[in-house]
């Protein structure tokens, strides 16, 4: 279906590399088109219950790709120009609107916009050569791009984000594990296997469960105080035990065994 992004559909799981890997999967028009795609088109899709976010070669995502962005903006009208802008904001906020969790493979460098990729998924996975930044800023622009300043702070916090979005500079692997900002380390020939574990682990929760535990972390982040996450909280709960799965994935817990959760194409 895409030129530049390889989706490969592994049971529940897709595999989704951005395939760029000579210009470290910088974001050119095309890309971007497709990442949108993609993630627009998931809020839809129940054959897919969990995603996984990769780049080609020796790079998760370089940020934009300025050699090719598709013509100089210069003569673009301010309106022409948001446009333009929210095709690659929307990206993000599509990751965070499907109720697929997202698991990121970030192998060296996460740089501006591929820094806001890992940053809008769910959980990241890295290797000791990532490079993280908010290139932004170091271009002539704004650090608060693509999400960056929402998930940024409530992640590590408001001084920790300002020492990195003010400055540009890069966040080590190491750095990024002590921050909470990635889950594991881990080669980068090991990399795709620990991305099935987190995977398979996901997909022991009901395919209900599943989505609306996402939705329900998304919500909580902003809510309005204790009573309304815990609101958001019990209706989940009484959907998921009304759903016709709860059933199997009770059954599956107690006889110590991989549960089997009724084929939904719809």
């Amino acid at each position: 279906m895409y030129e530049h992004l390889d989706v490969v559909l592994e049971g529940d799981i897709a595999f989704a590399t951005m395939n760029r890997p000579d210009r470290l999967n910088a974001l050119n028009p095309k890309l971007v088109d497709e990442l949108r795609d993609f993630f627009v088109g998931l809020y839809w899709r129940r054959d897919v219950r969990v995603v996984v976010l990769r780049g080609a070669g020796k790079a998760f995502c370089a940020g934009l790709d300025l050699k090719d962005r598709g013509g100089d903006n210069a003569d673009r009208s301010v309106g022409a120009g948001l446009t333009g802008q929210r095709k690659i904001s929307e990206i993000v906020m599509a990751m965070r609107r499907c109720p697929q969790p997202i698991i990121a493979c970030v192998d060296g460098a996460a740089a501006g916009g591929g820094f806001a990729l890992a940053l809008a998924s769910d959980v990241r996975i890295a290797t000791p050569s990532l490079k993280m930044n908010a290139a932004f800023i170091r271009i002539g622009l704004s650090a608060c791009d693509i999400g960056v300043s929402y998930f940024l702070p409530r992640m590590v916090g408001s001084s920790v984000a300002a020492e990195y979005m003010l400055t540009g500079r890069f966040i080590t692997a190491d750095r990024a594990y002590q921050l909470g900002l990635v889950s594991k380390i881990v080669d980068a020939s090991e990399l795709e296997t620990e991305a099935r574990s987190f995977a398979a682990d996901m997909l022991h929760a009901t395919p209900l469960g599943l989505r609306l535990t996402k939705e329900a972390l998304n919500h909580a982040i902003d809510a309005n105080g204790l009573e309304a996450a815990i609101a958001m909280e019990d209706r989940n709960q009484i959907l998921c035990a009304q759903d016709g799965d709860f059933g199997e994935g009770v059954r599956a817990f107690l006889e110590k065994r991989t549960p089997v959760y009724a084929k939904r194409d719809t």
